[in-house]
């Protein structure tokens, strides 16, 4: 078992707001600790990180879509997601998102969460990303003995440093010989999200030409891996990288700046497009709380 490396955080995600007395406000940094771990040198390339959560606080947040698909193991009380109409399974796997939601939780909160590179998450469940698209499932519908046996662990675990131990000893059992024809393909994909990091505004036919398919094998594949169309998963990371401009300019910010380095058409593109992922103008979500790229980004 190769080691890895724990970075602890006093943070809170500025782009997380809570709500009181009818009102949004800016709220000072939470006294809760979220304590983020890097994943050992061979997951690398397929788990960004993990984080730990725990609050004895009521929780009501806004969050907006990351662009990466993750698995939530809920120790105590789980999330309540009123824009889907539902609450988080103790085990959930979660999707790409295209909608900004909310998440109200009662007190007593334990969360431990594995958040997947964009492209990763089917190759250790085993099913199409595309399946959790937009959606909170339950990890148990997809009747996976060894994701269940890996839950009862970590629910019966009262130390998280292991049961973070316990998930890196899952990821790593999961990359065996028949992983082979899935890394070629992933590949392909890995290489034009490098790009659209790069450039958003990157056609899709360029994009299929570096992944050396054709375009519609390259839609397909970018769907099932990623979870999301391609056009639509650059749309999240134009959005994601207005943040991280956002997030590192001091004073005014310079929307016509902001929007041209963030492969926006123009002005009026950008803010119809942050609006539309946020639900709030760039200078109106300025007036609540301080841009925060969670995929630009790397806490660990």
């Amino acid at each position: 078992m190769q080691s890895f490396h724990i970075q602890e955080h006093k943070m809170f995600k500025p782009c997380l707001l809570s709500y009181q007395h009818d009102n949004y406000y800016l709220c000072r940094m939470i006294q809760d600790e979220f304590k983020f771990y890097k994943p050992c040198k061979l997951l690398q390339p397929y788990v960004r990180y993990y984080w730990v959560f725990k609050s004895n606080q009521l929780l009501n947040t806004l969050t907006f879509p990351i662009g990466c698909p993750q698995i939530i193991f809920h120790k105590r009380k789980p999330l309540y997601i009123p824009e889907l109409n539902t609450t988080q399974n103790k085990l959930t796997i979660s999707g790409q998102v295209n909608f900004s939601s909310h998440l109200y939780a009662d007190e007593n909160i334990e969360m431990v969460v594995v958040v997947f590179q964009p492209h990763a998450m089917s190759t250790f469940l085993n099913v199409p990303t595309s399946l959790f698209y937009n959606q909170e499932v339950s990890g148990y519908d997809i009747e996976s003995t060894n994701l269940n046996e890996l839950a009862a662990r970590i629910f019966d675990c009262e130390d998280n440093n292991r049961c973070i131990n316990h998930i890196e000893e899952w990821l790593l059992s999961q990359i065996t010989d028949t992983l082979s024809d899935a890394t070629y393909k992933t590949k392909r994909i890995t290489a034009a999200i490098k790009q659209i990091y790069i450039a958003p505004a990157t056609p899709i036919t360029e994009l299929s030409s570096i992944a050396c398919l054709s375009k519609k094998q390259f839609e397909r594949l970018f769907n099932s891996l990623v979870g999301i169309n391609p056009k639509e998963y650059t749309r999240i990371v134009r959005f994601q990288k207005a943040l991280e401009q956002m997030q590192h300019q001091s004073g005014e910010i310079n929307q016509a700046q902001v929007a041209y380095a963030s492969g926006y058409a123009d002005q009026s593109h950008f803010i119809r497009e942050f609006k539309k992922f946020s639900g709030y103008t760039p200078m109106s979500l300025l007036k609540v709380a301080n841009p925060y790229s969670d995929l630009f980004t790397n806490p660990v």
